[in-house]
């Protein structure tokens, strides 16, 4: 019995302890950090899954522009081919692989919807308006999602730095993130690129 106690007070004071030196504080904020970055991961994910669908809906049109739609699909597919998850953020070349592959499927996309406008009927299809909304709803939701990563961990790397946090974070081995790609905050925070124009007398 007496032995139990001794385990729950030293249980006690080592809690008192972690938590004055910053320990819990540390732990929220780096779950903070995978937490963004699950839905910047979810957010892309989605976009993903409305390439197809996309690429599908235009198809029939643009017989003409099949190597634009072939780099659309071959860039969907380098993106569907990374396998990734909030514990990867330490893994600084699948990350930079990562970041690559959505890069290319953002070009990959903007070509696309340049080549649309020259294609009246398309711009008037249903399906196709449809998937532009949605399209361009995801890169809003992309923008903000990557907006509150950047958030996350410059909270987390800020805390990590600062006395007494950082004694502990080196006791502990927690070292700063990196945000690979997402530093620049004004790029991050700017209106999404993808936009439709539907033609007049269409509605919104």
């Amino acid at each position: 019995m007496l032995r139990r106690y001794l385990n729950l007070a030293a249980l006690a004071a080592l809690t008192l302890l972690l938590s004055g030196c910053g320990y819990n504080e540390i732990q929220r904020q780096d779950e903070q950090v995978k937490a963004a970055w699950s839905q910047v991961l979810n957010q892309y994910e989605r976009r993903a899954d409305l390439v197809p669908k996309l690429v599908s809906s235009v198809n029939a049109y643009m017989v003409n522009e099949r190597t634009v739609l072939q780099q659309v699909t071959d860039a969907r597919a380098r993106v569907g081919q990374i396998r990734i998850g909030v514990d990867d953020l330490d893994d600084p070349a699948l990350m930079a692989r990562f970041e690559q592959a959505q890069g290319a499927l953002s070009s990959s996309l903007s070509r696309l919807l340049a080549v649309s406008e020259n294609y009246p009927q398309l711009k008037s299809d249903g399906l196709f308006r449809d998937l532009m909304t949605q399209l361009e709803g995801t890169e809003n939701r992309i923008a903000v999602a990557r907006e509150r990563y950047v958030g996350a961990v410059q909270s987390y790397n800020l805390t990590i730095r600062q006395f007494p946090t950082l004694i502990t974070a080196r006791v502990f081995g927690y070292q700063p993130k990196a945000q690979y790609g997402l530093d620049k905050a004004d790029a991050v925070m700017r209106d999404p690129e993808v936009k439709f124009d539907l033609p007049q007398g269409q509605g919104k």
